[in-house]
Parts: C-alpha cells; sequence; structure tokens
C-alpha cells in the first residue's frame, strides 16, 4: 500500500478530537495507493505492494548513528535512565560518540569482523548501544532471552559460535560456569551490572577512529547482522539470519508507511518506551527504526506493573509496541477497577461507545459510510473523562498509537483502543522476515486483519492455505555452521511462514492458525484452535487457553485461571480467597466459564466447537515450560504434562 508524503502535508491534528486516527487534506497529505491484488479461480491469492523507498545498495545499519550526527547532531535520539529516576537526554552527536567508544573498546579486546557477540538481557539502553557499537565493530550480535535456561544458552553459544558473551547480571553469568568448558570459542565474558560496558569504552582510548571507519566501509545490505533465534514452539531453535539489507528495508519502509508515528511532527515529538524483549525481533526492529529516523528512545526493563506503570508516567511516550495479552489486561483491569467502584455499568456503555465510535472510523476510511454522527460525538465526549482518559493515562497520558502484534488481536478490542483514543497498527510477521510482513495501512485500516503487505512485500496463500512470504526483508537464511554458515529458507523466493491465512477482496490479510497445529478429528474435521483460543483468552477470568481434539471424537479445552481477574471475582462475589486447586473444581466459577466457551463456539461449526474443558489449578508459564518466550504456547509439552486431565475429558 504505496503512501507518498508530501514536503507540504499539513500537521496531523491533536487525537484528542479526532481519537481513532489521523485524517489528513488529500490536497497536501498523503495519498493511498492500492496494492496490486491477483486472483485464482476467483480468490485473491497473491497481494503485492511495492516499495517505499528503494532498497539500499550501500552501507548498513552501523551508519545510521553516525549519519544522524552528521545530519542533526543536537536532536535527541535517546533518554536514558538514570540511578535517581530521572531521564537523561542524549542527541545524535552524544549516541554516535557513544558507539564510537565501545565499538573501538570491542576492537580493542581483540574481536575482528564476523565474529558473533552474543547479548543475554533485559530490555536497556545498553542493549541497543551494544547492538549498535558491534555493527560499527563489524561484528554480528546474537541475542539471548534473559528467561533462557542453561542449557538454551549454551544451545545458542555453540552453533551461533559466539566469541563474546554480555550478561546483565553476575548471576546469568555464574550460572555458566559448569558449561563454559563445553563452550570453546567464548573468550569474553562481560557483565552490565559490573561496569564492563563502560570499562571497554575505556579500553578503545588508543584504537584510532579511523579503524572504526574502515570496519564499517567494508560493510554492505548483504553482510550478515545477526542471528536471532526462533523460540522453538515445536523443537530446537534455529538462528535466522538476518542482514543488514533485511533491517534496512524493513525499517524504512515502516517509517513511511507509519508517517503518523515515526515522522509527523505536532505539538508533541515522537517517543516510545520500549519494555518489550530486545532479544525478539519485533522490539529489536523497532528499537532500530527508532534510531533511524530519529524518535525519541527510551528502554523499561521491568515488566513488573507497578514499575512499568511509574516509567511510563515519567516517560510520557506518544506510541506504544504492544502485544494482545497487554491490550487485554490493560481493558480487564480498568473494567475490574470500575466495578470496585460500583460504575460496571457506565464503563460497559463506555465501551459500547468508544467500539461503535471504531466501527463508524473505519467505515469512514473504507468509504462505507458517513463516521461517527452528532450523537455518537456527545456520548464519546461524556466518557472521555470518565473512562477513555484513565486508560490513556495509565499508558503515559500521551500515547496515539499502538503498534500491535504478536497474535491475533480481537476486532472488539481494536475498535475500543480506537474510540478511546489510541489508534492501533496491528501486524503481522516473523523472525524470518525482520518483524512486521503486513501492517494495518493508516488510511485505510479493516479491524480484525492484520493490514495489507508491508511496502515491498508480496503475500501469496498457498493451495493448503499456507502463508508465503517474499521481499527484501525476508532472511537469507537458517545459520547451519555444520553446513558451512547459512543455509537458504526460501523456496524459489517465497519463505513458507507455517501459518494458515485467507486474503479478502481487498487484499487484506487475516491469520487463522498455524499449519501444524490445525487438528483433524476423528470425524474427518478440520479444526483452527488459534481463533477458539484467542478469543477465550480475553475473558477475564481466563490467562490462557489449549484446544484440542486431533483425532479425537470432539474438541476440547484446558484453561488456566487469571489470577487477578479471580481475585477481583472472589470479591465481587463476596467470596473468601481460597486455592487453585479448589477454585479449578468449584462449580459457580465452572458456569461462568462455561458461559465463555459457549459465546467462543458461537464463532464456530458444531464440529469445531468446544465439547468440554477443564479448569487447571495451575497457569502456563515459560519457567515450566510451556510457553516460549514471546508467550506462544508449546503445545506437545502442554499435552503431555497434562496427559491425564486430557484422558479425563475423552472418559480414559
Amino acid at each position: 500500500m504505496p503512501i507518498s508524503y508530501s514536503s507540504s502535508s499539513p500537521v496531523p491534528p491533536d487525537p484528542s478530537s479526532t481519537p481513532s486516527g489521523l485524517d489528513y487534506d488529500p490536497d497536501g497529505g498523503p495519498v493511498l495507493v492500492e496494492p496490486e491484488i491477483r486472483r485464482l479461480d476467483g480468490e485473491v491469492r497473491e497481494v503485492a505492494v511495492p516499495p517505499l523507498v528503494p532498497p539500499v545498495s550501500h552501507g548498513s545499519l552501523a551508519d545510521v548513528p553516525f549519519e544522524n550526527a552528521a545530519v542533526a547532531p543536537d536532536e535527541r535520539v535517546i533518554s536514558r535512565r538514570t540511578d535517581d529516576g530521572s531521564w537523561q537526554d542524549l542527541t545524535a552527536a552524544q549516541f554516535a560518540r557513544e558507539v564510537l567508544e565501545l565499538a573501538k573498546g570491542l576492537t580493542a579486546e581483540g574481536l575482528v569482523p564476523g565474529d558473533r557477540i552474543a547479548v543475554m538481557a533485559r530490555t536497556s539502553y545498553e542493549w541497543t548501544l551494544l547492538d549498535f557499537a558491534a555493527w560499527a565493530a563489524g561484528l554480528v550480535t546474537v541475542p539471548v532471552y534473559p528467561t533462557s535456561s542453561v542449557f538454551q544458552t549454551r544451545w545458542i553459544l555453540q552453533d551461533s559460535g559466539a566469541v563474546a558473551l554480555v550478561t546483565e547480571t553476575a548471576a546469568q553469568a555464574a550460572a555458566l560456569g559448569p558449561e563454559l568448558g563445553h563452550l570453546p570459542d567464548l573468550r569474553h565474558l562481560w557483565v552490565i551490572e559490573k561496569g564492563h560496558v563502560d570499562r571497554l569504552a575505556e579500553l578503545g582510548g588508543p584504537v584510532p577512529d579511523q579503524e572504526v571507519d574502515v570496519r564499517r566501509g567494508v560493510l554492505g545490505p548483504d553482510t550478515l547482522a545477526t542471528l536471532v533465534y526462533t523460540s522453538g514452539t515445536t523443537g530446537r531453535p534455529k538462528g535466522c539470519a538476518l542482514t543488514h539489507g533485511n533491517f534496512l528495508a524493513e525499517v524504512d519502509n515502516a517509517i513511511e508507511l507509519l508517517y503518523p508515528v515515526f515522522k509527523a511532527r505536532t505539538d508533541v515529538e515522537p517517543s516510545t518506551l520500549l519494555f518489550l524483549p530486545l532479544s525478539h525481533v519485533f522490539g529489536r526492529m523497532v528499537a532500530v527504526a527508532c534510531v533511524r529516523a530519529r524518535v525519541r528512545l527510551g528502554h523499561a526493563p521491568s515488566l513488573k506493573a507497578g514499575d512499568l506503570i511509574a516509567d511510563l508516567a515519567a516517560f510520557r511516550p506518544t506510541f506504544l509496541l504492544a502485544i494482545p495479552y497487554m491490550l487485554e489486561k490493560v481493558y480487564n483491569s480498568a473494567r475490574a477497577t470500575a466495578e470496585r467502584g460500583g460504575k460496571a455499568g457506565s464503563f460497559d456503555r463506555a465501551a459500547k461507545v468508544a467500539r461503535r465510535w471504531g466501527e463508524a472510523t473505519e467505515a469512514r476510511k473504507q468509504g462505507t459510510g458517513p463516521g461517527p454522527g452528532a450523537g455518537l460525538k456527545a456520548a464519546r465526549a461524556l466518557y472521555d473523562p470518565l473512562v477513555y482518559r484513565r486508560i490513556r493515562n495509565a499508558l503515559g497520558g500521551r500515547v496515539r498509537y499502538l503498534i500491535c502484534g504478536g497474535s491475533p488481536l480481537s476486532r472488539d478490542l481494536a475498535a475500543f483502543y480506537a474510540g478511546a483514543g489510541m489508534e492501533i497498527y496491528e501486524g503481522y510477521g516473523l523472525t524470518e522476515s525482520t518483524g512486521a510482513a503486513t501492517v494495518t495501512p493508516p488510511l485505510k485500516p479493516r479491524l480484525g486483519t492484520v493490514g495489507w503487505p508491508l511496502p515491498g512485500t508480496r503475500v501469496r496463500i498457498a493451495a493448503d492455505g499456507e502463508i508465503l512470504l517474499a521481499g527484501g526483508q525476508v532472511l537469507r537464511g537458517y545459520w547451519d555452521p555444520r553446513a558451512g554458515g547459512v543455509v537458504p529458507a526460501a523456496v524459489d523466493g517465497w519463505f513458507p511462514t507455517g501459518d494458515i491465512g485467507r486474503l479478502d477482496d481487498e487484499g487484506y490479510l487475516t491469520i487463522t492458525g498455524r499449519k501444524k497445529e490445525i487438528l483433524i478429528t476423528a470425524g474427518g474435521k478440520n479444526v483452527a484452535p488459534a481463533p477458539l483460543e484467542n478469543w477465550l483468552r480475553t475473558h477475564p477470568l481466563i490467562s490462557q487457553c489449549l484446544v484440542l481434539g486431533d483425532r479425537r471424537p470432539y474438541v476440547t479445552a484446558l484453561i488456566t485461571l487469571d489470577l487477578d481477574g479471580i481475585h477481583h471475582w472472589c470479591r465481587m462475589n463476596g467470596r473468601p480467597p481460597v486455592p487453585p486447586d479448589v477454585l479449578a473444581r468449584d462449580e459457580e466459577l465452572h458456569a461462568v466459564l462455561q458461559r465463555a466457551v459457549d459465546e467462543a463456539n458461537r464463532m464456530v461449526s458444531r464440529p469445531e466447537s468446544i465439547r468440554r474443558f477443564t479448569v487447571l489449578p495451575v497457569d502456563f508459564t515459560e519457567t515450566a515450560g510451556h510457553l516460549t518466550p514471546s508467550m506462544k504456547l508449546r503445545r506437545q509439552a502442554i499435552l503431555r504434562d497434562f496427559s491425564r486431565e486430557v484422558e479425563a475429558m475423552y472418559g480414559g
């Protein structure tokens, strides 16, 4: 969906007056260009969108901080949290200097171009600094989730051949002590909390600046930038080999497409507080995009509610990255607060008004409706200070946009947030596509879909429904040291995602499930579990849901409880706290969950519906091996650990 922006584009209006998004003067603003659509037997099978910017022909990510310093040396690009809780701004020139000094330090320690350096830390300024400094030194960065087990970490370090590892804490480094004998390539182990990053920068003093210039000069778009290991829902993680060109194709087109987020200069400068893990490609891609676009970037290492709320209030971002689980929690928490105050009815009416507003605005942008009428505008104005503003304040008070990915977001929730004053750009992508492969087009959103292909991307639906991708951001291949390096991943130029989806008549993509997760019942009915699981997960009393029924006579589900929601439910019903194993057998709670299952079943046919479910006394967690670090279900591990409960639902 190419959108071109003229230099005379008007300043977008304050979102408080247009809460569901920005409208531009068609005579001076962006121009919407429909995607190219190809059909087969009457069905849309392929959608393509030309790039908004030409592919880079030289240079790399390593050049970005230095280009910023040359163009806008005094513009603040990063804000760093200090020990006293305040935010210290860094200009483009200051950030480039810190990148240069650390790159020289890595060089002084003997790291040579092409060496792999692993980073195991929560989201922090040091993470982004290490990324750009490593690139400036010609190195390849290897993210490791800070929650990874010792075995997982050892595997990634062995497979990547990392010569250096940077951990956040001394405890992480100590845990690897017994494994060092199995890591002959690992020569350096540095710890952020011990000040090793600052010490590295000091060591680089004798190295001439020109050494880094030379190392940067030999990098190009095809040079390997990073090895990002997949979370491994179905097996051992694989290293996705992403190049500098992959990242630049991704972020350059995303910046241009999401002009309101990254480039529109209004009364408030664009900014974001990054709290999703930089070990995941989603957060990393946005961090790179912010540095590339000189958007003020902050980092929040803690995901604890109290810490994050305080960080958001202090930083006050204009946009955020989010996953559906987070948006569901914010919504459910707001409703629970209203219910405790005896205002549940008012909240529900406000939510209905917000959804109507979001849907009416969508219809106007789609050209199928006039937009919100006078009555709806009045109702929204009434509820804004009572409900919507409080939700915006929980996210810092200035958030106008939410970039959402990771799993499908319900249409109702997307419409609600649009009506509450925060436009959602939902996207779909993989590690293998360097982040987003599709995204909601700002000028023509369609709620409940993941949008059109990112400019420069093609999406095809195979005969079996699998989504295939092609574009400049699609990976070169997978890392395989036994095969001598990178093994190509695409077939005839198309990368098979393993996801199932469909394209509508206007080219919008909807994700319906994972190819390997499609259930085939004993009666031969194909069942996609994801829609049922995603719908039930939005219920305030449900944390996770696993739908099963492969080669079984009917479909069942394992449900875990959301403890915050359960505590609220007990309090509102005058019930004392009880242990989870007792709650799992509670008849009244079972009846509430049965109504939720009945509602979910309305989306599907009778053979696809959930006939029986079991409430588990424990939640699925990453620690127990039931979730990946990106919150995806490890289906086989869950089925193995809860086999007794599964068999009981089938009379075993």
